[in-house]
């Protein structure tokens, strides 16, 4: 078994045996970070994000890896349906800026639709709650490139405005984990 299979395995598998410390009605940590949208580095900041509306913070294991892949090219796909409801996405990984730099202008993932941001020691997935697990050596992602970085767990939460947690979604696949964040999401905007 190649190692990056192992490694997508063992991802999987620490996204779906933990759930989120944090839930509905519990306040949202805010928090800056170096991010990237459409391959330009910025800062994104949560308390920025929210005073224009709910946000869905989605963390996830490793850009360029198989079930990441799929996310960030579902929450590219829909964030004009989460624009409609009101909302903005941001992603969180243990990736580099440099790496979201890429992954965020990539045609097939974020396609410069889709903000994603650098938790490079892990400060901010520990802030909500989610486990972070160390760099496994010699594992590698999707275009062959060693992953240099720890992960996270795949959990999504949906801030309100005021900046509470309005629902947290874990322990599903990829293109659920969107689905449930966008049904949220219109929630909040239908009261």
């Amino acid at each position: 078994m190649k190692l990056r299979t192992i490694v997508c395995t063992l991802a999987l598998a620490a996204t779906t045996a933990a759930f989120a410390a944090l839930n509905a009605g519990d306040p949202a940590p805010a928090f800056s970070a170096p991010a990237s949208l459409a391959g330009k580095p910025f800062t994104y900041s949560l308390k920025d994000g929210l005073a224009k509306g709910p946000v869905v913070v989605y963390f996830y294991p490793s850009a360029y890896t198989s079930g990441c892949n799929v996310q960030a090219h579902e929450f590219s796909t829909k964030t004009e349906q989460f624009a409609a409801a009101g909302a903005s996405v941001v992603g969180v990984s243990l990736d580099s800026i440099e790496r979201l730099n890429e992954f965020s202008a990539d045609p097939d993932y974020c396609a410069g639709k889709l903000a994603v941001a650098s938790d490079a020691d892990g400060r901010i997935a520990r802030s909500y709650g989610l486990r972070v697990s160390d760099r496994v050596r010699g594992a590698t992602d999707t275009r062959g490139k060693e992953i240099d970085h720890g992960f996270t767990e795949r959990t999504t939460f949906v801030v309100r405005k005021d900046g509470t947690i309005a629902a947290t979604v874990g322990g599903v696949s990829p293109t659920e984990n969107v689905a449930r964040a966008l049904e949220q999401v219109r929630k909040l905007a239908s009261r």
